[in-house]
């Protein structure tokens, strides 16, 4: 039988305590949640979070709000779209690159200013225009591959904008969760204060920014009030935030890195945190014992390898694809897992109205497996070496090298030799970015980094068609056909829920049977939370509302 490890708690406690040393007891006697990440360093706070979508949940939501925004508010459907900034949106019916949204009036930013038709434009400059003072390249490869259609945008009034994409585009409302709105008057004083004997514009620019994120200006439920780099982020409520269902019912919020599961474990175990997101497995039932609870849902989520398709790739033989994708038994993960995923045959699975009916059925036939390996010319003494690139810890990663040791025990009864390639999150996810034909990626044939499904896009589109090729969006591994391609095309021009449902079940029955990934498990997002934390709704999606939480102190 194949086993998991997780390395021993007691000796990364340590690393536990230091990350917490800055709490004082007058902040822990306060109102005040504390949640250890998974993340090995703070999210970045100036308006497009790093650190995958673990950015978004803690640096993204809490302090910005954006046009168009998840619904958080309960977990027994999929979360849809609800307004945020934008009270209501709509293509154009003369022109479907062209979308008009309506503004709230009553949102402000943290500074008091108005967040209005000439905010939003600015916002969308500051990643688009090169020629804007603004402009900030370092933004581009979170804010971009999210949202690649995204060409302007113009003031109509100052309550309404219209945004222009490069092509129909159907999800764009989906992709505008992604661009988090910051003040424009805080950051323009930062620019103005710096002087000009210090570089020109850009250089102006890009310290401005750096500055920003460490007062950073937002208009969402909770303000920044301090910044330390690796170790705290402490967000303090905003009492005047506009929508008064999400002011938040805690006064501070601290966010720790704590990227080890067993260490993230011991601080909830010795109470110098309230929550932490994916506790170590083996643990479980101790966090339970002591009165934890644990919560979790399915998500738009899948974790798989994504293969690379360039020239040599060994992937690039379907037998080989198919192969590893019957040579894992998902059950006996899953049961290692403590229970927390579900095993993944898809990006989507039976029942969600984009699964479609793939002909190529993922589940587990080891002997089906070594045929197919036989017939691509492998065997046990003749096996195939693989390199896959993962993470220690990670926004969705889940417990990534134990799952991935799982894999590569796994892989060796059918003729797989695999090799485990381990990088810093960030660093990981910056290499998917650049793709396989980077020279950070020489000699790796896969890549382990999990992927939020949450639209047709989101899930299918940016691994499946060329205008997702790096830098781009994240198709890694430069997986195409010219079926994908056609498929995508329909989904962008399906505008109605019916032809949407439609075109993304034929994407989705394309790729699950060409078998661009080793599709291996949904996360269902466990996270381990104290009895004195309330009002904990954890949603089906990535996400999950700060602002409803209370705790008793």
């Amino acid at each position: 039988m194949l086993k998991l490890s997780f390395p021993g708690r007691k000796s990364k406690f340590a690393l536990a305590l230091g990350s917490l040393a800055l709490l004082s007891s007058s902040l822990v006697n306060a109102s005040t949640l504390r949640i250890a990440m998974t993340a090995a360093d703070i999210p970045l706070t100036l308006g497009q979070p790093d650190q995958g979508y673990e950015g978004n949940r803690f640096t993204g939501i809490p302090l910005y709000d954006s046009l168009v925004e998840w619904d958080l508010s309960q977990g027994e459907k999929p979360s849809g779209l609800v307004p945020g900034l934008a009270t209501e949106w709509h293509v154009d019916p003369d022109d479907h690159t062209r979308w008009i949204f309506t503004l709230r009036h009553d949102a402000t930013f943290h500074d008091g200013t108005p967040v209005n038709a000439d905010a939003i434009v600015w916002n969308v400059n500051k990643v688009l225009d090169k020629t804007a003072v603004q402009y900030a390249p370092g933004q581009i490869g979170n804010t971009l591959s999210r949202m690649p259609t995204l060409r302007g945008a113009t003031k109509i009034d100052d309550y309404t904008v219209a945004l222009t994409t490069s092509e129909p585009d159907a999800l764009l409302p989906y992709n505008l969760t992604n661009l988090f709105i910051v003040s424009p008057t805080a950051w323009q004083k930062i620019f103005a204060a710096i002087p000009a004997s210090d570089g020109d514009d850009a250089t102006r620019s890009k310290t401005a920014w750096t500055e920003f994120a460490a007062h950073a200006v937002g208009s969402g439920p909770f303000e920044l009030e301090k910044l330390v780099p690796r170790q705290q982020l402490i967000l303090k409520k905003n009492p005047n935030y506009w929508n008064k269902a999400r002011i938040p019912k805690v006064d501070k919020v601290v966010l720790i890195p704590l990227p080890e599961a067993n260490a993230r474990t011991a601080a909830l175990l010795s109470k110098q945190v309230d929550w932490i997101e994916a506790p170590a497995p083996d643990a479980l039932d101790q966090i339970k014992a002591q009165g934890y609870k644990i919560y979790a849902n399915i998500q738009p989520h899948v974790w798989p390898w994504q293969f690379s398709f360039l020239k040599g790739s060994p992937w690039l033989d379907i037998r080989v694809r198919k192969a590893a994708n019957l040579c894992i038994n998902r059950a006996e993960l899953k049961n290692y897992l403590g229970g927390y995923m579900e095993a993944a045959t898809g990006v989507y699975e039976p029942g969600n109205p984009w699964h479609g009916n793939p002909t190529f059925k993922i589940k587990y036939d080891p002997d089906t497996a070594r045929k197919l390996m036989e017939e691509a010319g492998y065997s046990a003494s003749k096996p195939l070496h693989v390199t896959v690139a993962t993470s220690a810890s990670g926004s969705g990663q889940m417990q990534p090298l134990p799952m991935n040791e799982y894999i590569q025990q796994s892989l060796k009864s059918c003729y797989f030799n695999v090799d485990i390639k381990v990088q810093e999150w960030n660093t990981l996810f910056t290499n998917w970015r650049l793709g396989a034909k980077d020279p950070a990626a020489k000699g790796i044939d896969a890549i382990n980094v999990s992927a939020a499904a949450l639209d047709p896009y989101f899930g299918m589109i940016r691994f499946s068609t060329a205008k997702a090729f790096p830098p781009v969006a994240t198709n890694w591994g430069y997986f195409a056909t010219p079926e994908t391609e056609k498929l995508a095309t329909a989904v962008k021009n399906a505008f109605s829920t019916d032809e949407m449902n439609k075109a993304a079940a034929a994407l989705h029955t394309e790729l699950v049977d060409q078998v661009p990934f080793l599709f291996v498990a949904h996360d269902v997002g466990p996270r381990a939370i104290s009895p004195a934390v309330t009002g904990v709704v954890q949603p089906q999606s990535w996400f999950i509302d700060l602002a409803l939480v209370s705790k008793k102190e």
